[in-house]
Order: C-alpha cells, then structure tokens, then sequence
C-alpha cells in the first residue's frame, strides 16, 4: 500500500544522485518548490549544468558514497545503473531518509506524484500496483482539464482569515469566451459580485451556498454606486472570503477596474486582475468586422459614449486610416456624428452598430455617419451596442461586393 503525504521541501537539503536527462527533469521541480538541492554525479548534462550554473547548486563531481546522503529530508537517484541506484535506496533506508529510486521497474521509500495545480490546491495521482508514469500522466492531464474548466469543487470549506479579491473579465458574454482562469476563480469563489453583462450564464454553474450580490449598471440606472460596490468587495474578503468581481468586457477597459483595485490595496486586500475579451474588439469581431486591417485600418481609437467628445476623438473620426470605436454610445450617437462633421468626416464614412454582440439577439446596422441617427432610430437601436466608425466597417471589407451580389441571387 502507498500514503500519499504533502511534504514541503522549502530550505530543506535533497540530495539528487545523477546528472543525467531523469535528474535534469525532476531538478526543475526541486528547485520550483524552493529545495536546497546538492548534486553528485561524475559528470552532468548540459541542462543540469546551466541550471546548477543560474541557481548556484553544489555539485560533487565524483560517484556517490554513503555518507554522502547524511542530513538529507529526500534522496533521489538516477544513475542509469539499477545497482548503484539499488545501494542508495538502501543507505537511505538504514538511515531513515526518504529516497526516490528512477531505476526502471524500482522504486525507493518514496515516489514523485504526476502532479497538476490549480491556484493553491495540488493534486498528485500515483500507481499503488506498481511505476506506470505514462498511466499517472495521462489521468493527471484529465484532471487538469476538469481543474482548468472550473468543473471540480475547488471552494474551500474551512475558514480563513485570508481573504482575497480577484476582478474576472467575463469577456463579451458566452462562457466558453470565459478564460481558463476565470473559470477556476470562480469555482473557487465564496462570493461573485456581477455585473449585468457578460457571461451570467456561468452563475448557474456555482454551488447553490455560493452569495451571488447583483450589482450590475443600466442606462441611466445605476442602483449600485461604485463606492458601495467597493465596500462590498473589501468587507466580504476581510471577512476571510474569497470574491470574484465578475464584469463584461475587460476590467480595465471601462470597466472600473482601477478603481476597485485601489479600494482593495488601500485596505490591504490581496487583490488580483484576470483579463477578459474587451467589446472593443470582441463585439465588432461576432459582426465579421476586424478592428484593424492592412491597408485600411492601422490604428485603434476608444471612445465612452457617454462622455463629451474631445478634439481627439473628432481628429480619430475623419483620419481614415483609424478605427473608432464607441461603447456605451447610443444615446449620444448624434453628439458623436456633430463632432465627426465637425472634424471634417466625411458623410459617407461607414458606420456598423452591433447590437448584443455575441448573443442569439445579435443584430448590425450598417450605415453611413451622414444617415447614421436616422437609421439607428428607425431600427430600434438599443444598448448593449459597440458603434464602429471607419472604413473596416463596410459590408463588403472581407468579401468583395459582386460575390456578395452572387449570393444574394442565389
């Protein structure tokens, strides 16, 4: 029978008996985990060699003998001959130090894991039958997977002091636009604080005694404001909790995120920021629109709809060479058009208004900046929509307009 056991090696002496490709790959893991490593070995390969060079090892270069291993936590031998590795193994044993033996078909006192992590949970599969590592590593990369995709119940059930806050950018809202990382915060979490959009879906997905706190923002309905949502944030990871600020978009992109993590170091809460798909670039993408497009487009300009426009922004609406995007733009559409006329536009600029980009409610309005607040109110437009302006915006920008005209026909 084998007991798997955590055991931290941090500062403590492991002594690696071969410097061959077995030993260069294990050593790695040594050192990451914080080890005192010394290495004994005649001679070593060129990857240990640069390793023991950068991380400054102690290496004897000379065969192993006995006392060699005295005063070590963890042996671990791999030197190509099964009878040397044998005899370590049993030094060890006579002098009660755990030993590793990578010899073909033996094994030590002791085994390596196949070990996958996931924030601060570590999972190790070993064989209790016998040293099948290619059975061990496929099992551990399936549990990685379920890890990564936040589908393991990864929340703690003791509690800490230790709370923490990380901002998860939902991206533009399905959850398989949701990043790997994100999906993990979020199996982890004991507190989610949305937004109104982004990938509320995956709410459905957290365990039922996980607090879910809706503080997500409409047009003209804020009934949150953002000096209580970061009270929240700051009061629930004091209190030992793990929060998830889950927003649409990128954090940082409109989002506020700056804002919530100054809140969060000024009271001392360990904060993180996981990035997401920003509307900028995902919403125009669902409408077959790139931002950007050699010989059309080589630069970016991001507008708040909401805001006044500035001198910049009418410079970015007539450059044809730049892109403007507008987020949070529809009620201020006409404002946007007087400014474009006013920096020199011209009114038959191309204009898309993606509306729920990236939902089954997706709908675009391609028009021009001349007709632009005529057509946006005969169609409806409501927000969410990302209001493209510039060239890349055309129709006809990726298939030429006589296929276009083709498939019409037909």
């Amino acid at each position: 029978m084998t007991t798997m056991l955590g055991i931290s090696l941090a500062g403590r002496d492991v002594v690696m008996v071969g410097g061959g490709p077995v030993t260069a790959r294990r050593l790695r893991r040594f050192l990451d985990e914080g080890a005192i490593v010394r290495i004994i070995a005649p001679e070593l390969c060129d990857e240990i060699g640069e390793l023991a060079f950068a991380h400054g090892i102690t290496w004897m270069p000379r065969p192993v003998v006995a006392d060699d291993l005295d005063g070590a936590w963890l042996v671990h031998t791999a030197t190509g001959d099964p009878r040397v590795d044998a005899d370590v193994a049993a030094a060890c044993e006579t002098r009660r130090i755990l030993c590793v033996n990578a010899s073909d078909g033996a094994h030590g006192s002791a085994r390596l894991a196949a070990e996958t992590r996931a924030g601060d949970v570590v999972v190790g599969v070993v064989s209790d039958a016998g040293v099948d590592p290619r059975r061990a590593g496929r099992l551990r990369d399936a549990i990685a997977g379920m890890l990564r995709e936040g589908r393991l119940p990864l929340r703690r059930r003791r509690a800490t002091a230790a709370g923490r806050v990380d901002l998860v950018g939902g991206g533009p809202g399905p959850i398989d636009l949701l990043t790997i990382r994100g999906r993990r915060l979020l199996a982890e979490a004991d507190v989610v604080v949305a937004d109104r959009l982004g990938p509320t879906d995956v709410i459905g997905e957290l365990d039922p005694d996980v607090e879910v706190i809706d503080v997500g923002k409409r047009p003209g309905h804020h009934p949150v404001p953002q000096e209580e949502i970061n009270r929240i944030i700051v009061e629930h990871a004091k209190a030992g909790k793990r929060v998830v600020r889950l927003k649409g978009g990128d954090p940082f992109v409109y989002g506020r995120g700056g804002e919530e993590v100054a809140a969060c170091l000024a009271a001392g809460v360990p904060v993180d920021v996981v990035p997401g798909l920003t509307s900028v670039v995902s919403v125009p993408q669902s409408a077959g629109i790139p931002v950007t497009h050699r010989g059309t487009a080589a630069s970016i300009h991001v507008v708040n709809g909401q805001a006044e426009p500035t001198p910049a922004t009418a410079a970015a609406l007539a450059d044809p060479a730049v892109t403007t995007v507008v987020l949070m733009g529809v009620a201020g559409l006409a404002r946007l058009v007087d400014t474009a006329f006013a920096g020199g536009a011209a009114s038959d600029k191309p204009v898309a208004i993606v509306e729920n980009g990236h939902t089954p409610q997706q709908r675009t309005t391609r028009t021009t900046l001349g007709r632009a607040v005529a057509d946006a109110a005969a169609a409806g437009v409501r927000n969410p929509a990302v209001i493209v302006v510039g060239d890349v915006a055309r129709a006809d920008l990726l298939l030429p307009a006589d296929i276009m005209a083709g498939d019409a026909d037909r």
